[in-house]
């Protein structure tokens, strides 16, 4: 329920980020006020070409169980607990997430998007307007215009947040500001997803549990696993230039073929490839990098509006989920505090950009290793070697993969102790060999684990 001389605060964009940040400001007595620029998806589907699933991890757990959603999410969550690999010839490997029990989960992302939207409409202190396309806004007069049915609307507002996603609106207008930097990178790859149907008995049509890979040097196909029995596989391949790209598979007959060479087994499991190859669309990928987000004193870019990043480390959503946790604790201690709004805006972004630039070029990075270095001898020893170290020392020693997505470190924090780790390990193969072995042989003799040094 709204309190007397509560904060109030504006959000654009009723996405996951928005919907989220709407929550969890309403849940602690905030006005907000969230506009969307689509139609109800609560009457419309939401339609739109994105993926219908997502990976969940710690960052998106955290943000979902600060906002009191996190068991209403997880009953519609598959949990992930390994990369499946399948070679040319039909063999599967197996390389763990992380340690014993951890894993990353296959959401929904229309159906995470439903839960989060309708709890926050349901506060007496949360208002939604759909069919509200920001126009144009004014950070001194503190007014936003949007393009509705009934013509331009312009309203007040104290505070605007927006979270209006990679083409943001609210962040176009930043473009005509004077030292406001953009950047803005299409990689050369584009991707196509296709639906793999359940078995004719209902069942998953192939092992549930993890995430599978393709990997075949340049291009990879994955598919995560849906609550339906259904797996969403998405094929990464460049757009075009290439002898294996989307541009010399015109026709769903060149598809097939293409399939038939290099994923044989799921082809095997797509009798519709051509209809869905020729209905599908192919999309683009892309990467943003934005400085400031906070623009003038009362308004704040986060999430994709700020930091869009390519997929292929699952942290595009729990970055911005983590975005909208940071955000909120910062500004509900302000408030205990009487520290003006203006300051947290300015505060949060500076001590978040660092963190939404590592995960960006992380991500880039993570593409590399999914569709080639998972398939290397020596990239599978040295996981091997690794997944070792974090059980033997496990207070001292995770791996990139493990920062990243089972736990809060920073995401910059991350990346420079996993560039210092990575130093050893490729300099000091001696060290790491001995530390191994020892690993090896008192496991083999029962020791304890606290029983072995770093």
């Amino acid at each position: 329920m709204s309190q007397p001389n509560a904060p109030q605060f504006t959000i654009v964009g009723a996405g996951l980020a928005g919907s989220l940040l709407a929550l969890l400001l309403g849940r602690r007595g905030c006005t907000v006020h969230l506009y969307e620029r689509r139609r109800d998806p609560r009457a419309h589907s939401m339609g739109g070409g994105r993926s219908i699933n997502l990976a969940l991890s710690a960052r998106g757990i955290a943000a979902l169980a600060a906002a009191g959603v996190l068991d209403d999410v997880m009953k519609m969550a598959l949990p992930m607990h390994g990369r499946l690999l399948h070679d040319r010839a039909g063999g599967m490997s197996f390389i763990r997430y992380g340690r014993d029990g951890e894993a990353i989960f296959s959401v929904s992302r229309s159906g995470l998007n439903m839960v989060l939207l309708n709890l926050a409409a349901s506060l007496p202190n949360v208002s939604v307007y759909f069919e509200h396309t920001v126009d144009h806004w004014d950070a001194g007069a503190q007014t936003v215009s949007f393009m509705t049915p009934a013509g331009l609307s312009t309203i007040p507002f104290s505070v605007l947040l927006a979270t209006d996603g990679a083409f943001s609106a609210t962040r176009a207008q930043a473009l005509r500001q004077p030292r406001f930097s953009y950047e803005q990178t299409y990689i050369d790859h584009a991707y196509k997803e296709l639906h793999l149907s359940p078995t004719a008995s209902g069942e998953f049509a192939m092992q549930d549990g993890a995430l599978h890979i393709w990997p075949r040097g340049d291009y990879m196909l994955i598919a995560l696993p849906n609550p339906d029995r259904t797996f969403t596989c998405t094929l990464f391949l460049d757009h075009d230039g290439a002898e294996a790209s989307f541009e010399a598979l015109p026709t769903g007959a060149d598809a097939r073929h293409f399939f038939d060479r290099e994923f044989a087994d799921v082809s095997a499991l797509l009798p519709d490839l051509e209809d869905q190859w020729h209905q599908n669309p192919t999309s683009h990928l892309h990467y943003v990098k934005c400085w400031p987000w906070n623009l003038d004193q009362n308004v704040l870019l986060l999430g994709d509006a700020a930091h869009a990043i390519v997929p292929f480390y699952g942290q595009g959503m729990n970055a911005a989920f983590e975005d909208c946790r940071l955000l909120d604790e910062a500004l509900s201690a302000a408030d205990v505090q009487g520290v003006r709004h203006s300051e947290v805006l300015a505060r949060f972004a500076g001590q978040r950009k660092a963190d939404a630039d590592a995960i960006c070029d992380l991500a880039l990075y993570n593409f590399l290793e999914m569709r080639a270095r998972v398939a290397d001898p020596g990239f599978v020893e040295r996981k091997r070697v690794e997944s070792h170290f974090m059980e033997w020392f496990p207070e001292t020693y995770r791996d990139l993969y493990g920062m990243v997505s089972f736990t809060s470190i920073p995401y910059s924090v991350a990346q420079s102790t996993a560039a210092a780790q990575k130093e050893v390990l490729d300099h000091q193969p001696e060290a790491v060999l001995a530390l191994s072995t020892l690993g090896w042989v008192r496991q083999l003799a029962g020791a304890a684990p606290d029983s072995v040094g770093a």
